[in-house]
């Protein structure tokens, strides 16, 4: 089996090569090797390589900048997946995607399914949705993954900032009111490595293709999220200035940025872990294990 992986830099991507190397030969691209904005460079690439699979953690997620550069976002969210899609049909490739909370409204407390509706509310969200569309309707072998908050000890990301932040202020203030799962990128690996190891072994005529929702399980907000990262930082033996009690709250207006965030971020993985029979582990164990590698 040949895969080809792209954002092999990014968080998810590093973690999709040490899990998918042992189960497929992987031809892992990065920016520096093909544009995912340059529509004919992307369609020879995967012409050349003919792939059985497309692995696509590849994404533009400044999402404050893409307020200001939808046309960048739009390339790399939007048209690139569907053209893996359309290149993966015509050569009988099936395609991997990973999505975002960000698609929806972020409103109330209850846990989004994958039959809710959608109503991003920035165009970092407007763009994810539009690449799963565009996905789903380009490639009827497509497996979507909308996850929140990753995690990695590769790449930059939440939990790194705030022990680089702890580590140098003498105070930190921490959003309170936006509530959701930190998830780690080598679980999205691991579950994408078994995923793909059932279509490799046992064919995909009966693999459930489609759209699902993998985050963590448990919710924790942005605020408790700080503190346990530099409460366990402390307890490795990590020097802090600012310790997790020291940490303060404060509400999404107190810190305005260009791109709304939602407020709710709680994805019900229901459907996800009864279809492929997964249980997927609380979100204090996948940072916990990023944290023992950093740390």
């Amino acid at each position: 089996m040949r895969l080809l992986l792209t954002g092999c830099t990014g968080q998810v991507g590093f973690e999709l090569q040490r899990s998918l190397a042992a189960l497929a030969e992987v031809i892992a691209i990065g920016r520096d090797d093909c544009d995912l904005s340059d529509e004919s460079a992307l369609r020879s690439l995967i012409r050349e390589i003919t792939p059985d699979g497309i692995i696509n953690p590849a994404a533009y997620t400044a999402v404050d900048k893409a307020e200001s550069d939808p046309g960048s976002a739009r390339k790399i969210n939007c048209d690139a997946p569907r053209i893996m899609g359309e290149e993966a049909s015509a050569c009988g490739a099936f395609v991997f995607h990973y999505s975002t909370d960000y698609v929806f409204e972020g409103v109330g407390n209850q846990f989004y399914k994958e039959t809710d509706a959608t109503n991003p509310q920035n165009v970092y969200g407007q763009t994810k949705l539009a690449g799963e569309r565009a996905l789903l309707s380009a490639c009827q072998r497509s497996l979507i993954m909308r996850t929140s908050w990753v995690v990695g000890a590769h790449g930059a990301n939440f939990a790194k900032t705030m022990l680089k932040l702890a580590s140098e202020r003498d105070a930190l203030s921490v959003v309170a009111d936006q509530f959701g799962a930190p998830t780690s990128a080598a679980l999205l690996a691991d579950i994408t490595a078994q995923l793909i190891g059932r279509i490799k072994h046992q064919g995909d005529e009966t693999f459930p293709y489609g759209l699902y929702h993998v985050v963590a399980a448990g919710v924790t907000n942005w605020h408790e999220y700080a503190r346990f990262v530099i409460a366990e930082a402390i307890k490795a033996g990590k020097a802090m200035k600012v310790s997790a009690d020291m940490v303060k709250p404060i509400t999404t207006s107190d810190y305005p940025v260009p791109a709304k965030r939602p407020a709710n971020s709680r994805l019900d993985t229901t459907l996800f872990q009864d279809t492929f029979d997964l249980r997927l582990p609380d979100w204090k164990q996948g940072v916990s294990h990023v944290l023992q590698q950093i740390l």
